[in-house]
């Protein structure tokens, strides 16, 4: 896609070696982290949840509990994002932040994304067309007139290579995405139960189920626990047609790994020691 049009924002490449030095800003994306799109994963070894769909390979994006959701909708094929110039450009802050607005309030054009971030409608438009040039926003019909263009997320199962077959820079570009998702992920998490300490949240107040546990597993057991949460996912997603009153988008992050190795586990490992 050409790019006839420049922009002077700050941050509007992520070259090698750059810093992040934007933290998503008030606007929460939607089930999206900045830092990975929506749907977005992990391969290999389950990662953190990025596009819109079981992205990070499966984010519902509207389910309402007590519902069925409809289950003749097909799993998008997972797809690996292997390549690091397309890393980079996700990885960029202010696309990230885009990103998550488009989750969360939906289709956009480049002058609300503008409004909503504190950017200029140039910066916003030339971002657009990048993240468009790497399949995570398209144009879609919208509701304006004239020439305005709406831009909506492209849903997938994108997941990230497993870390085994990263390079030291592709580590670098995962190593800074994830940190500023993360990040973002839990000043959206405060947010919400700020909002929910309102007299008038109703039961979206419980709205906050999580678990923490503890499993001994082989690699390849985890990556089988993996794949079956990212189904359960994909059999609550649902169009948006179909979604009923009173749901709202539910955002989903799975964390699984193990701890690290001390001197005295390693040790255990090897069993005892002839003297």
């Amino acid at each position: 896609m050409a790019q006839d049009e420049s922009t002077t924002d700050d941050d509007a490449v992520l070259g090698e070696g750059a810093s992040q030095d934007g933290t998503p800003t008030g606007v929460p994306e939607s089930g999206r982290h900045a830092g990975t799109p929506e749907g977005s994963t992990q391969a290999g070894t389950p990662e953190s949840g990025a596009p819109s769909d079981a992205s990070a390979s499966g984010t519902p994006s509207d389910a309402s509990a007590g519902d069925t959701p409809a289950s003749s909708h097909l799993p998008p094929a997972p797809q690996e994002l292997d390549d690091l110039q397309v890393l980079k450009a996700l990885a960029q802050p202010r696309r990230q932040q885009m990103l998550q607005h488009l989750t969360l309030h939906g289709p956009a054009t480049s002058a609300t994304l503008a409004r909503a971030l504190g950017l200029n409608t140039g910066a916003t438009s030339y971002h657009l067309r990048e993240l468009a040039r790497y399949g995570f926003v398209e144009e879609t019909p919208g509701p304006g007139h004239g020439r305005e263009r709406w831009w909506r997320m492209i849903p997938g199962d994108r997941r990230f290579p497993p870390r085994s077959r990263q390079s030291a820079e592709t580590r670098l570009v995962m190593d800074e995405l994830n940190h500023h998702a993360y990040a973002a992920d839990l000043e959206l998490f405060a947010r919400l139960q700020q909002e929910t300490d309102a007299d008038d949240a109703g039961e979206w107040a419980d709205a906050f189920p999580y678990s923490r546990g503890t499993m001994r597993l082989t690699v390849a057991e985890l990556r089988e626990f993996f794949e079956e949460y990212i189904a359960l996912l994909n059999r609550y997603k649902r169009p948006e047609a179909d979604t009923p009153p009173g749901a709202r988008t539910v955002l989903t992050r799975f964390l699984a790994f193990p701890p690290p190795v001390t001197d005295e586990a390693a040790d255990n490992r090897k069993g005892p020691q002839t003297p």
